[in-house]
């Protein structure tokens, strides 16, 4: 059966999807570290000491084929992907081989900027059609997966 599994440091998704795995049957687990320790009914948590991607590690050793990770991460999305799971991000992207290989490169070219110097726009704020599109398209790929599994 597969699972649902939150890079919750900072994900404003969690109630979201935790919503939508109930109507699932699905098993969430949040994944924190002692920083953003978080507690919510219909999941279990996991705390993690606090360090550089100490969460990355114990959630990519976590996941298993046809699992769904939500993350913005995209180095955690790439291993996601490497053990057949469905990362999606919190506005709704789901990550994909066909997308993986420019986001990466992306980070790349923006943290050289930033080492030489450089400036770079942070995110936008946060919209309610970046919810409504995130669970939009998590219910599509949760629609997907359990289709396979009946």
């Amino acid at each position: 059966m597969a699972k649902i599994l939150i890079d919750a440091d900072g994900c404003p998704v969690v109630d979201l999807t935790i919503a939508a795995a109930k109507r699932y049957q699905l098993p969430v687990l949040l994944l924190c570290d002692t920083a953003h320790n978080m507690q919510r009914e219909g999941a279990e948590t996991i705390t993690v000491s606090k360090g550089a991607d100490a969460v990355d590690f114990v959630l990519v050793n976590r996941v298993h084929k046809g699992d769904v990770v939500v993350t913005q991460d995209y180095g955690l999305a790439a291993m996601v992907l490497a053990k057949q799971g469905y990362p999606i991000d919190q506005n709704g992207r789901i990550y994909s081989a066909e997308n993986i290989d420019q986001l990466l490169y992306g980070r790349h070219v923006a943290k050289k900027i930033r080492q030489a110097g450089g400036r770079m726009k942070g995110p936008k704020k946060r919209r309610p059609e970046d919810n409504e599109k995130f669970e939009k398209n998590l219910v599509d790929l949760l629609e997907e997966i359990t289709a396979f599994e009946r």
